[in-house]
């Protein structure tokens, strides 16, 4: 039921990189959850029409879900794979600190004993948390909205055409995040 230009990939294990266990992909793929929905949705028309043979499948049920959450859904995840691979997005809370020209890495070997060695890291703008990252989407634009401290703000907009693919419109947002990040 997904609808050209628009892609899917509800299972990520296979395709991704950056995930490495099936908890972190359960709170950070958001097209999975679309999934779930349109499997409830669908089990729940097919009882309807069991129960009654009077019920008709609503065809504008699957509207919603496929015409504005699954791309949607699929767009935050594309942000997240290119953010994350752009070094603008971070997935994990301990995958950035505070901003600085070096930090001491504790080095464990098989005795137990560990060594300590200062490696030097780039500085830069601190990546933003997927989690606090959300998408605005209409069929002509699509922006990156920001939640920090109960508030939500759009920090990035931008056009996109009728027939667009989601990769398309992900690396546009992608590369409005860095220029807002190196902004300040």
């Amino acid at each position: 039921m997904i609808r050209p230009p628009y892609s899917s990939d509800p299972f990520p294990l296979s395709s991704s990189a950056s995930t490495s266990s099936v908890s972190a992909i359960d709170t950070l793929q958001r097209e999975t959850k679309v999934l779930d929905l349109f499997i409830a949705l669908k089990v729940h028309e097919d009882v309807m029409v069991d129960d009654s043979s009077l019920h008709l499948e609503r065809e504008d049920s699957f509207k919603d879900l496929f015409d504005l959450m699954q791309p949607r859904s699929r767009l935050e995840d594309l942000v997240r794979d290119y953010g994350v691979r752009d070094g603008v997005v971070h997935t994990n809370p301990t995958e950035v600190g505070a901003p600085s020209s070096s930090s001491t890495i504790l080095r464990m070997n098989n005795s137990g004993t560990g060594s300590a060695s200062t490696s030097k890291q780039p500085t830069g703008p601190v990546p933003v948390s997927f989690s606090a990252l959300s998408i605005s989407f209409s069929p002509r634009r699509v922006g990156l909205i920001l939640t920090a401290s109960g508030r939500k703000r759009t920090i990035v907009d931008v056009a996109r055409m009728k027939d667009e693919k989601l990769e398309a419109t992900a690396k546009k947002l992608v590369r409005q995040l860095k220029v807002w990040l190196s902004e300040g």
